[in-house]
């Protein structure tokens, strides 16, 4: 019976042994941020010192694409590494409202937490989830041991069309794990911020506890009109969305302390971006319910064109990424190839030591060579800009991007010298056109067709 105690000993060390060397990933995805709405990116509007301190840590991706420029298409893809239109055995995602009854189903998609949660990993989620809100699309139908949150986002309430009960929106729940705990008013929402990161920094203290590795994911609500603070923050006061981006900046720096107080900061994976990119123009209805606290300040100029819900133009897409590795990423470099949310499904899966599914076309790529600089060859140098349901808005090749119009009179920007894509160029390079626009119905057959993208192209330009 000792022997046979002392062999089990042995399994169960061997167990925490390998346990505690997988590498910890905390995945912070900030809510309808622009590209240049941190101080590290240019910002000359919002100062944010702990996200640049992350940027100082880590690696900045200049070149970073959420997926699609609305939350649910886009946290789709990347949670299943595969471009939105494919989504649901290629019926698509797009966003979903409190009367949807569908969302992401895991009969037909696997999450990449569902495949760490197989392989040992804890897994949590703090924030808005945005997939589903039903019982079978929630959280812990997709690989999470613990979620704490909204199923959809913070303007979602009875108050929408003017307060006035037109849409028959139900108060958001507030969900804990699959149970609904409180219906909650707009004072409510404005304290969850406060509650979400006190909640993921208990999370991580108990994993470390156990000696458990983890995947905790943040996605902050704040940053997301409206625009609500908890009371006890006094903030700079400038706006409602740049108090929004402090305190969410705050939070950042509430998580990297506790991970530093810890003692996990080597061996956690800190993963930073941002979902689509910001509102730019003013919305009656939201200013409507909610005042200046969804007041869009179009004075506020962007470096890119556009911005949420705008697939065509850079800034619905394009959006700041950071991460942060110490123990295998050099500190304060810049990588500038394309890269997609779709690749943190493959990333992550790599990292962790699991193979990749090979039952599903999986866009995402293995981003890790590039982070460590063991390579600088690209992973992609053409970037397809989907809408949800498979319509084709515009295509990135190395630096130059052509947007898809319906009236064929496409646009063509050199993103090099005008990143804002401001001087169109498609009458003086109208070769570029034509070869760029023939990638278009390639790139929507192999979605209808159940095909890789072909997202390494030789041209001569």
């Amino acid at each position: 019976m000792k022997k046979l105690a002392l062999i089990f000993l042995g399994i169960q060390t061997i167990y925490f042994a390998t346990a505690q060397d997988k590498p910890n990933i905390i995945h912070i995805i900030g809510d309808d941020i622009g590209w240049d709405d941190y101080s590290s990116f240019g910002s000359s509007y919002y100062q944010t010192p702990n996200i640049d301190q992350l940027a100082k840590e880590g690696v900045k991706l200049t070149n970073f694409y959420a997926p699609h420029s609305t939350c649910t298409p886009s946290r789709a893809a990347c949670m299943t590494g595969r471009v939105a239109p494919r989504v649901n055995d290629r019926t698509g995602l797009g966003v979903l409202f409190p009367t949807a009854t569908n969302g992401l189903d895991s009969a037909k998609e696997i999450t990449f937490t569902k495949i760490l949660q197989q392989h040992q990993y804890k897994t949590a989620l703090f924030g808005k989830w945005h997939l589903g809100h039903l019982p079978q699309f929630l959280p812990a139908a997709h690989g999470f041991d613990e979620y704490l949150g909204i199923p959809y986002p913070n303007d979602h309430g009875p108050e929408r069309l003017g307060n006035t009960g037109s849409r028959k929106y139900p108060p958001i729940p507030l969900i804990h794990n699959t149970e609904n705990v409180k219906a909650l008013n707009n004072n409510d929402l404005a304290e969850l911020p406060a509650r979400f990161v006190r909640e993921a920094c208990n999370y991580i203290s108990e994993r470390v506890k156990n000696k458990e590795p983890f995947y905790l994911q943040y996605s902050n609500i704040e940053t997301h009109t409206p625009w609500f603070i908890p009371k006890g923050f006094d903030g700079n006061h400038q706006s409602a969305y740049a108090d929004a981006i402090q305190y969410f900046d705050r939070s950042v720096g509430i998580l990297l302390n506790h991970v530093k107080q810890l003692g996990i900061e080597k061996n956690t994976i800190i993963v930073f971006h941002a979902d689509n990119g910001p509102l730019v123009v003013r919305y009656n209805e939201l200013e409507n319910c909610y005042g200046k606290y969804a007041t869009v300040d179009t004075t506020k100029k962007h470096v890119l064109r556009d911005g949420k819900y705008h697939d065509k133009f850079e800034g619905g897409e394009r959006v700041a990424a950071i991460v942060k590795w110490p123990a295998k990423i050099p500190a304060g470099n810049t990588v500038h190839e394309i890269i997609s949310g779709v690749d943190w499904f493959t990333t992550f899966l790599t990292i962790a030591g699991i193979k990749i599914p090979g039952n599903k076309i999986i866009d995402g790529k293995n981003i890790l060579p590039l982070l460590t600089k063991e390579s600088t060859k690209p992973i992609r140098n053409t970037f397809y800009a989907f809408g949800p349901f498979g319509n084709l808005e515009g295509i990135r090749y190395n630096n130059w991007k052509l947007v898809i119009q319906n009236n064929h009179h496409h646009l063509l920007f050199n993103l090099k010298t005008d990143p804002g894509e401001s001087n169109d160029l498609a009458s003086s390079y109208p070769i570029i056109v034509q070869t760029l626009i023939q990638l278009s119905p390639i790139a929507i057959n192999a979605i209808k067709n159940d095909l890789p993208l072909k997202e390494i192209n030789q041209f001569n330009f």
